[in-house]
């Protein structure tokens, strides 16, 4: 069954379709989504660990930012090499504030010399517009709101591509391409957001429910809604914005070292220039007061965001940040922030659950090994 529709809400380009598929639509980042279709989530993730799904991520800010040196500008509001990115790849990023908190994370594509294609959350896209045209005065920031956004996923998303769009099966993990499917422009990358191999397709809003419907007609491919989305990610040990990184937090605790090119920490040849470096510098040479960890949990029931986690003696020493059942594991799974003392994998801790205390102990992450297309 669908649900009425909140006029408040926006709506994707493909919410008709959504709907004549009977997905169940809740409100999200403002948005009118589909949280799962009538096969459940459940079947939805395993759908798309083992075969294809399609997502609708239509919802998220799409921008273009262009002019005569931008690369240099905006490499000064994120922790990563910019002016060295060729054209047609992609980077993960993350803009920081002057405390080394994370205002958001976002992908960030070079598609000219002097033009970056980017992605950001879609809870966050307002602050990020105000955001880049305070850093870019002088160059152009647009966003792109005709333009829808799919995610194809899984294993047999490069079989169905090649059906569709046979130049973005050349890609490998973390490119993109601009291709014409059916006579209209559009530009994929071959990255995602399960830790499967996959793409994302940006395309005009008037040709997304066409798109849909051709990636649908394909029997390897499911619609995938929000729900199976998240545990996914999860799976994948992949952090969401609001609930895994915000504001008080920094890459180092989050642990993202990962995601700050070589060149910008304090060793390298562009140490630095980017907000909160100082603080972040310091986590990396000092150690940071605590870290994101991976949690496996004692039993079959889930452990949820906003449990407390307390150490043999009852003492607080973190807390859970994202926390669910992984379908592929067929076990529950979660992932929250510990002081650093109790990061070390192998450690037992007891997660807070209704008054009850539940063990849990200190694990690798991603929790299912990602299966991204390196070539």
């Amino acid at each position: 069954m669908t649900t009425e529709q909140n006029t408040d809400l926006k709506s994707t380009p493909l919410n008709a379709l959504h709907r004549e598929l009977g997905a169940r639509m809740v409100p999200f980042a403002g948005y009118d989504m589909p949280v799962q279709y009538p096969d459940g989530i459940m079947t939805e993730h395993l759908h798309a660990r083992d075969k294809a799904g399609l997502f609708d991520v239509s919802h998220m800010g799409q921008v273009v930012v262009r002019g005569v040196g931008v690369a240099a500008a905006l490499e000064a509001m994120v922790p990563v090499e910019l002016e060295s990115l060729p054209i047609n790849r992609q980077t993960y990023a993350l803009f920081t504030n002057d405390e080394g908190g994370i205002l958001d994370d976002l992908m960030i594509a070079r598609w000219s010399e002097d033009t970056f294609f980017l992605v950001v959350n879609a809870a966050c896209k307002e602050q990020d517009l105000a955001h880049l045209r305070k850093h870019l005065a002088g160059f152009e920031v647009d966003y792109l709101d005709g333009r829808g956004l799919l995610a194809l996923q899984g294993p047999a998303a490069a079989e169905v591509m090649a059906q569709v769009a046979p130049a973005a099966c050349e890609l490998i993990f973390m490119n993109g391409c601009h291709v014409t499917i059916d006579g209209t422009d559009c530009f994929i990358t071959r990255s995602g957001y399960t830790g499967e191999d996959g793409f994302e397709i940006s395309v005009p809003a008037e040709a997304a429910d066409a798109l849909a419907r051709k990636l649908l007609s394909f029997e390897q491919v499911a619609p995938i809604g929000l729900g199976a989305r998240d545990s996914l990610r999860l799976e994948a040990g992949l952090c969401l914005y609001g609930h895994d990184l915000d504001v008080t937090t920094t890459p180092i605790q989050a642990s993202l070292l990962w995601s700050i090119s070589k060149s910008r920490r304090a060793d390298g040849e562009k140490a630095g220039g980017f907000p909160g470096s100082d603080v972040i510098f310091r986590e990396i040479a000092e150690g940071a007061a605590r870290k994101r960890v991976g949690l496996q949990i004692d039993g079959r029931a889930p452990v949820r965001e906003g449990a407390e986690l307390v150490d043999e003696n009852g003492k607080q020493v973190g807390m859970v940040t994202s926390g669910g059942f992984g379908p592929t594991l067929g076990a529950p799974l979660a992932m929250g922030y510990v002081e650093s003392a109790y990061a070390a994998v192998g450690t037992t801790l007891n997660a807070l659950v209704r008054g009850k205390a539940r063990a849990v102990t200190v694990t690798k992450m991603p929790f299912v090994p990602h299966r991204y297309f390196r070539g």
